[in-house]
């Protein structure tokens, strides 16, 4: 079987993806009720082997709702009336989200707030506090 590369060091084999087609949702007269055009795409993210764990997890952080309980991804695309054109886009929103779960985010390194930023921020207290303050019943003398 083919892979499908995704960067240089991690490819995926075509054996892993699964693809079913059904009819697309909505409008389109006589045509869109005899052509299974929309394709929807699943990948055992749990269960590859082409992946490795930390990617893993960060494409299941990722996917938020399109992964199942399971860790089967699931896309779907219907854009197109051509079931070709929804294949190869569906797999081109799938190759950008792997890629994008292969990026490792940089640690954050806490920084001292400087004074300057310490007295800006007291003075914008200062003054919000001030227009809070003449909200109040004027006081008679």
């Amino acid at each position: 079987m083919a892979r499908i590369p995704v960067t240089r060091s991690i490819s995926i084999g075509e054996e892993e993806i699964e693809f079913t087609t059904t009819r697309s949702s909505g409008a389109g007269g006589q045509h869109v009720n005899t052509t299974d055009s929309a394709v929807i795409l699943r990948f055992d993210v749990a269960g590859s082997a082409s992946l490795p764990e930390a990617v893993k997890m960060r494409l299941v952080q990722l996917a938020g709702s399109r992964i199942t309980g399971e860790g089967v991804l699931i896309l779907r695309s219907e854009g197109s009336r051509s079931q070709h054109d929804n294949r190869r886009e569906v797999v081109e929103r799938f190759l950008a989200l792997v890629r994008d779960a292969t990026f490792v985010p940089k640690k954050r390194k806490p920084t001292k707030a400087t004074y300057s930023s310490k007295l800006k921020r007291l003075d914008g207290k200062t003054k919000r506090s001030g227009v809070k303050a003449g909200r109040g019943k004027p006081m008679l003398d």
